[in-house]
């Protein structure tokens, strides 16, 4: 009998222990998220659409999402396509997040999440309704921050005449898009930390207007060169600032530094060896960031956040020309502009601060 009742109590704790690991195993499915990444253009770009595939990529791999990624094309003609796709992903309910970015899509998920409020979606390097769905979250990037180590990077290099294409005059250039609070935040971080290297320092500082005509760029690169002795450009202004450095290419005399991605990668080869960094928004950090924030707990739908150093949103290229140009002293100074932005002993100002004048800190620094 004793037997009996024993043989019956170590089934009883196999049964217990069965349902206790199916449990558990089925608490950590759970827990992986399903996500589609719309993309608006192709992979390949070794610009935003690639370092949103490699956070992804990251997250997939560590078992903590599934991923199926879309490439409808970026031309005129895929367009349709990406307002269709976005429909047909949020009504088919499989997904617990749809990700998408970029300047062209805000329009298209605007009216696809207003239909789908019990759809989840994630928008990258964008704010143009930021809070006007509770079932988006925007993702933005503290240019201001990007631009303090890029300035702190320049000014160094700017009196280093060990490096050819340098002169002994104190005069960097900038060569923004449209004069907006956006690329004035840009400006804003780049003239202050170019200031806490050298309080002299020249800052030649102009407007595109436009990000697509390279030819307004090149014009203003050739004058700051030659009129100014600028040998460092910093072109933030999309396609059209590259003009800045076919100027640089041209003259001989400067060299640029890119924007948002590695324009090394970018470029042509004889353009790319003269661009000495670029500043870089990390959009693979971002997104893994937002899925750190929601495995915790906390999420951001229906708002936008704001990623800079502290989060790893954005950041500049460290390798290749940076590597082989700057000295051990630069790279001791973005290295500590860097950790002094993430420990807040340094405060950048910012051009959304309705209280800061920028015209008075762009105009203190005119050659």
């Amino acid at each position: 009998m004793k037997k009996i009742i024993a043989l019956l109590l170590a089934a009883i704790m196999v049964l217990g222990l069965a349902a206790c690991a199916s449990k558990t195993e089925n608490t950590e499915a759970s827990d992986v998220k399903n996500v589609v990444y719309i993309v608006n253009g192709n992979l390949g770009d070794k610009s935003f659409f690639d370092s949103a595939q490699a956070g992804i990529d990251e997250l997939v791999k560590a078992g903590r999402i599934t991923c199926k990624t879309i490439e409808l094309g970026g031309t005129d003609e895929d367009q349709p396509k990406w307002l269709s796709t976005l429909y047909d992903v949020s009504q088919s309910g499989e997904y617990d997040l749809v990700i998408c970015g970029t300047y062209q899509m805000p329009d298209y998920l605007k009216e696809v999440a207003t239909k789908y409020p019990d759809q989840l979606y994630l928008i990258f390097d964008d704010n143009t309704y930021a809070g006007e769905n509770s079932n988006v979250v925007n993702i933005t990037y503290k240019q201001n921050d990007m631009g303090y180590l890029v300035g702190t990077f320049a000014a160094c290099m700017t009196t280093d005449t060990s490096v050819s294409n340098i002169n002994e005059d104190a005069v960097i250039g900038f060569v923004g898009g449209v004069d907006s609070p956006v690329i004035n935040d840009f400006l804003t971080g780049f003239i202050e930390g170019a200031q806490a290297v050298n309080p002299d320092i020249k800052v030649d500082t102009r407007y595109t207007n436009d990000y697509v005509d390279t030819a307004i760029a090149k014009e203003f690169g050739y004058s700051m060169i030659n009129d100014n002795k600028c040998d460092i450009i910093w072109g933030v202004a999309g396609n059209a600032g590259n003009g800045a450095a076919e100027a640089a290419l041209d003259t001989g005399k400067a060299w640029f530094i890119g924007v948002d991605s590695d324009q090394e990668l970018t470029f042509s080869s004889d353009l790319a060896a003269l661009t000495l960094t670029s500043g870089l928004k990390n959009i693979g950090n971002s997104i893994i960031w937002i899925f750190d924030q929601w495995d915790a707990g906390k999420t951001y739908w229906g708002s936008e956040v704001q990623l800079g150093l502290a989060e790893g949103g954005v950041g500049i290229v460290t390798d290749k020309n940076y590597d082989k140009y700057a000295s051990a002293d630069t790279k001791a100074a973005v290295e500590a502009a860097q950790k002094g932005i993430m420990d807040g002993s340094i405060k950048v100002d910012t051009a959304f601060d309705a209280n800061f004048d920028l015209a008075a800190l762009r105009d203190s620094v005119r050659p």
